[in-house]
């Protein structure tokens, strides 16, 4: 008789009746102990049982972030692509549109600022300089919908004669050297430059960093 090995994998999962409460592997990184918690302490979860439970809604708009140029639908299908063989419901997007208006931003943010954060050992490699952990500050544009709910705060550019393209948001982060791990986030109109996001960020630094600023 040959001789076989099994490899058993064993995976948390979140109780409750709609499984996808543990959806993918954003909760190896992000831990539904932890959503629940957020939802909790924002007074966002659900008062009664939901087809899309708060906690699901947190890992859909995460997801929607991995996947930003995919549809609802195709995000929702990635989330629950590892759950076959389980009775799942298909929402409508309607109803993720809905669902995500519900929670608002509010556990997003927590989240965020429970996460985020410097992830270097001492000593790693690009991290450190001299003792100090190393800190850039750095910018983006992103699109944002062409729609009048977004434009009246992310107005879209205007030539001489008429507007053009997307809306844009700037993007303005902290990360750290080495490792790219994002401390700290300021975003807002692409029309402010990013010295004004810039500024806002410098509450997150501390005598243990080393800030490398660019000419910009």
């Amino acid at each position: 008789m040959q001789e076989k090995s099994v490899i058993v994998r064993m995976i948390e999962v979140a109780g409750g009746v709609y499984a996808p409460g543990h959806v993918g592997e954003l909760t190896q990184i992000v831990d539904f102990a932890l959503v629940d918690a957020v939802l909790e302490e924002t007074g966002t979860r659900e008062k009664r049982l939901r087809l899309l439970p708060s906690r699901v809604v947190v890992y859909f708009v995460l997801a929607l972030s991995l996947f930003e140029h995919d549809s609802y639908r195709t995000v929702w299908g990635k989330l629950v692509a590892g759950l076959e063989g389980l009775a799942l419901v298909r929402p409508s997007v309607s109803s993720l549109s809905r669902a995500r208006r519900r929670i608002g931003v509010a556990p997003l943010r927590r989240l965020f600022e429970t996460l985020a954060g410097p992830v270097a050992a001492r000593g790693q490699a690009g991290a450190f300089y001299r003792g100090l952990r190393t800190v850039a500050v750095d910018g983006t544009l992103l699109h944002v919908p062409d729609d009048e709910a977004i434009t009246w705060r992310y107005p879209k550019r205007v030539g001489e004669k008429m507007e053009f393209g997307y809306p844009l948001l700037r993007l303005v982060v902290l990360v750290e050297c080495g490792t790219r791990a994002v401390l700290a986030a300021a975003f807002g109109p692409e029309s402010e430059g990013e010295l004004p996001y810039a500024r806002r960020l410098l509450g997150a630094l501390d005598h243990s960093m080393l800030l490398l600023a660019d000419a910009g």
